[in-house]
């Protein structure tokens, strides 16, 4: 288990090196291997340590990972099913703009659509709680495994399950609400708050508080007052995930286009490539303890 990074980090070292071989050279080039390797998904504890006990390369591995997936399902489920799934403010602005008119069945089926975002919510918390309990070290991993699941059934049933139902809302907006929800809740719970990746106000607003932040000259300091200096670990995260978002927005967009629902297939692939370490991880320690548990030294039959 502990090879496979390994091989992928060989693997990905030698391919930037070819890439930027020509233009960088020396310790530029090392340097950029470095911090290209440095930002690989393949931690052994990137869905297993949670909030302060998070580092930033953790949080920034998970973020435009995630931040990525989010992107492709959104934009390209738009392509789909001719909804934004994520973004629940517009959602329920909507709701509000068809009460207002009077519309009530399209309405409820933004109100179907904000309970089933909320559904998937539900879902994951009471999933991590169940695996917290038990002290699971794969307790987010399973999570991200039922994503994928959802997502395959998204991909291969897509065109079956395009049949509207009542309020004239098909089940593939209401599945892939429940898949941002459960996908958005994950990753909030395990980085304590500090990476959301499936809509971008708030990512966007902290970006220009930062940047104000960064570009504000403190000609007028006086000593025991407080300089106005920017958080520029924090920036370079909301950085990665916006660019993270848009990446993964035109690949499923032109995914969608041009291959139709089976692209689901690798970004849910990319999804249980994520979880396999923890999954993994918590498969060994079972293993073991079993093998304890029937040993023939803790059993009364031994001599």
């Amino acid at each position: 288990m502990r090879r496979i990074p390994r091989y992928i980090q060989m693997i990905a070292a030698r391919y930037i090196r070819r890439l930027l071989g020509k233009r960088l050279a020396g310790h530029q080039l090392q340097a950029a291997v470095e911090t290209a390797l440095a930002t690989l998904p393949i931690q052994e504890k990137l869905l297993v340590r949670e909030g302060a006990l998070r580092s930033e390369a953790l949080n920034r591995q998970l973020a435009w990972a995630m931040a990525f997936v989010a992107g492709a399902v959104n934009a390209g489920g738009f392509l789909a099913v001719s909804h934004y799934t994520s973004h629940m403010t517009g959602v329920v602005s909507s709701m509000a703009d068809e009460l207002a008119d009077g519309d009530l069945t399209t309405a409820l089926a933004a109100l179907a659509m904000m309970l089933s975002f909320f559904a998937g919510a539900f879902v994951c918390t009471t999933l991590i709680s169940f695996g917290q309990r038990r002290r699971m070290r794969s307790r987010y991993a399973l999570t991200l495994v039922l994503e994928a699941v959802l997502m395959l059934v998204f991909g291969f049933m897509g065109n079956q399950l395009q049949q509207e139902i009542r309020f004239t809302l098909p089940s593939t907006v209401m599945l892939l609400c429940f898949i941002m929800g459960l996908h958005n809740a994950v990753t909030s719970i395990i980085s304590g708050a500090a990476v959301r990746t499936t809509h971008l106000t708030g990512t966007v607003t902290d970006i220009g508080i930062e940047l104000s932040r960064l570009t504000y000259v403190n000609v007028h300091h006086r000593h025991g007052r407080e300089r106005i200096v920017a958080n520029r670990q924090k920036l370079r995260l909301l950085l990665l995930i916006l660019v993270s978002f848009l990446a993964g927005g035109v690949v499923g967009a032109l995914g969608f286009r041009h291959i139709g629902f089976k692209v689901t297939v690798p970004l849910a692939g990319f999804v249980c490539f994520l979880a396999a370490r923890p999954l993994l991880l918590e498969l060994r320690l079972l293993l073991h303890r079993l093998r304890r548990q029937w040993s023939p030294d803790d059993s009364g039959f031994s001599d």
